[in-house]
């Protein structure tokens, strides 16, 4: 069993920033591979970004390419989501997930295992 919990979230403005932690739980954390989705009242679960075990790769959605970043701290058990030059469309609950039974990065929600219960960020214009 794993456990995964994010923290980080709040009320910005538009152009401002936020970092999101998520904490795993588990021996193996730096075998998962993590990732990020949210999820907008309303409208279906969104991929954000995901990162392999050692943080060399990553990846992220189009939607936030050069404004997002992903990254781990393997000795911390926690993987990291910086988000800088927010807009009000980033307005959202965001989610940690880690994807125990494989190595490859995926955006399908369905291949991730253990879920952290999200984080709100509200971005204001």
């Amino acid at each position: 069993q794993v456990h995964v919990v994010e923290s980080g979230g709040g009320l910005v403005q538009a152009g401002g920033s936020l970092r999101l932690s998520c904490a795993a739980s588990g021996r193996t954390f730096s075998n998962y591979v993590m990732g990020w989705f949210r999820q907008a009242p309303g409208k279906e679960r969104e991929f954000v970004a995901t990162i392999n075990w050692s943080g060399a790769r990553t990846l992220s959605a189009d939607s936030v390419k050069g404004r997002f970043t992903i990254s781990r701290d393997n000795a911390k058990n926690t993987v990291y989501l910086q988000m800088n030059s927010l807009k009000p469309e980033d307005t959202a609950v965001y989610s940690c997930a880690a994807r125990t039974g494989g190595v490859a990065l995926t955006t399908r929600p369905n291949e991730y295992d253990y879920w952290g219960q999200g984080t709100q960020v509200t971005v204001t214009s």
